[in-house]
């Protein structure tokens, strides 16, 4: 569903309103007569008393001894800050040999016929109940380990992504105080939600630790970019939202299929976690229809400079880490006006720092309860100014290859493409270029694509991936990788 599709700036000139409000019945549905009467009732009295009202059968019960964890609830004691000492290695691990510079686009595969049953089973069942086909339903006993160097790559990369989030989100619950979070409208109970959510990520990092073995990676320190609550909710929807979306570019390609079974039900938890960061910040739940998978070097390359030091021997990853590409009028949430984003209004320059939340209190949305205008934490948002449309220039500048980032700098960005010359905007299904107007050293802009993945669903919207590119080839997502040679740097946009 990917569609190559390439955008003059002459063309992206409407600007998307703001949606009203619903009205009382749904427009155009019909016949809708309920068979039930709705009587408005008192919502008094409330109940003043709390207490066991009612006794339920139950009995004396205990649970085996559950399998142990590879990390407490807090994780192992972690340090905090920029990695200040002399990398002993360089570079991405490395296969002793390389066939080729990059994969050959092909054919589809011969074998992968095309399959139309008009409803009826064409071949003997294998069981009641049971139609012939699917991969891993012949009855044999399931192994739920890596299977080859791409699983136990891919793996160890969503447990780098693990480990920091059981981090993350213990820290800024350490750093900030309840009236920090209070300020920022989060109560008590969404501290603990917070909390909760760390204690998952001490399951999913058991869960990949024990599919990969004794080579596992273990915790490393952390550099985070946030010195307010509210950027710390920022920094958490970014960095899930790349998490997520690192895990759907290459779960379907991992020769272990039992292994994607256990981590699509891990990750199935982290996009529930984005999209409760985002009501946190007061932004739309799920703004889309699909959410976007990604290659595993742009997760790496998103995820890499924020961790500062790793232990002694740890295992290294193979990914790429691709230069950084950063958007001069990157949408802040924190602005009732996003409109009125001041240049570089994010709190440093690494790919998925978040938004500058000390922004004047007049010009801020967070404690402004006025409906459509209001950023507050809440169950949706409905922004009477949205914060990016289509037709709008977005400024970009971008790092040159060469730099140190990730685990004692010890890894360094790079690029085999050639000049860019199209920016890549990767959102739900679609591939999207817009051609890239360079004004000076590593600094240009382009125009907002508008485009619907399906009438009705905007393709660019919510937390998204974009790329400086020097080919508009077309790719769809199931070998979105194919882009990696063309890719000069990457970011992360705002769209909504």
């Amino acid at each position: 569903m990917l569609t190559k599709t390439l955008y003059a700036s002459s063309l992206l000139s409407t600007l998307q309103l703001a949606v009203a409000a619903p009205a009382s019945h749904v427009a155009g549905y019909t016949n809708a007569d309920a068979s039930f009467s709705v009587t408005p009732s008192s919502i008094y009295p409330l109940a003043t008393s709390f207490g066991p009202d009612s006794q339920v059968p139950a009995i004396e019960t205990s649970a085996p001894s559950a399998p142990p964890r590879v990390s407490s609830n807090l994780s192992r004691a972690t340090s905090h800050g920029p990695f200040s000492g002399t990398p002993t290695t360089t570079g991405a691990v490395e296969a002793n040999t390389t066939l080729a510079k990059s994969i050959a686009p092909l054919p589809p595969n011969p074998t992968a016929t095309y399959y139309n049953s008009q409803g009826v089973l064409l071949n003997p069942a294998p069981a009641p109940y049971t139609p012939n086909g699917g991969l891993g339903t012949n009855g044999t006993e399931p192994r739920y380990m890596v299977n080859s160097d791409f699983d136990f790559e891919s793996i160890a990369l969503g447990l780098y992504q693990e480990w920091i989030e059981l981090d993350l989100f213990n820290n800024g619950l350490a750093v900030f105080s309840d009236e920090d979070f209070i300020e920022a409208g989060l109560t008590a109970e969404d501290r603990s939600y917070i909390a909760f959510m760390a204690i998952q990520e001490s399951g999913h990092s058991t869960l990949l630790t024990n599919m990969l073995g004794e080579a596992a990676p273990k915790q490393c320190t952390y550099n985070y970019p946030y010195s307010t609550v509210r950027e710390f909710i920022d920094f958490n929807q970014k960095i899930t939202r790349f998490g997520e979306s690192g895990v759907w570019g290459f779960i379907n390609h991992l020769d272990s299929r039992e292994v994607g079974q256990l981590l699509a039900q891990s990750i199935a938890t982290e996009a529930r976690q984005q999209m409760s960061f985002r009501q946190m910040l007061g932004l739309h739940p799920m703004p889309v229809w699909f959410e976007t998978g990604i290659p595993q070097s742009w997760a790496w390359s998103y995820l890499a400079p924020y961790i500062s030091s790793c232990p002694e021997n740890q295992t290294r990853l193979a990914w790429q880490n691709f230069p950084a590409l950063n958007f001069v009028n990157q949408p802040n949430p924190n602005r009732f006006s996003p409109n009125d984003t001041k240049p570089f209004e994010t709190v440093g320059n690494r790919t998925a720092d978040p938004s500058d939340s000390n922004i004047p209190t007049n010009e801020t949305c967070v404690n402004l309860h006025v409906t459509g205008y209001s950023c507050g934490p809440a169950i949706a948002h409905n922004r009477s100014e949205p914060l990016s449309f289509p037709g709008k220039q977005v400024n970009l500048t971008w790092d040159a290859p060469g730099h140190t980032v990730g685990p004692n700098d010890s890894y360094i960005t790079s690029t085999s493409a050639k000049q860019p010359k199209f920016v890549a905007w990767v959102s739900q299904l679609n591939l999207t270029y817009t051609p890239l107007v360079t004004i000076g050293n590593n600094s240009g802009y382009t125009y907002q694509p508008a485009g619907e993945v399906y009438e009705g669903d905007p393709a660019v919207n919510g937390t998204m991936f974009v790329a400086l590119t020097d080919s508009d080839i077309f790719l769809t997502p199931f070998n979105l990788s194919m882009i990696n040679p063309h890719v000069v740097a990457l970011g992360l946009y705002q769209a909504g």
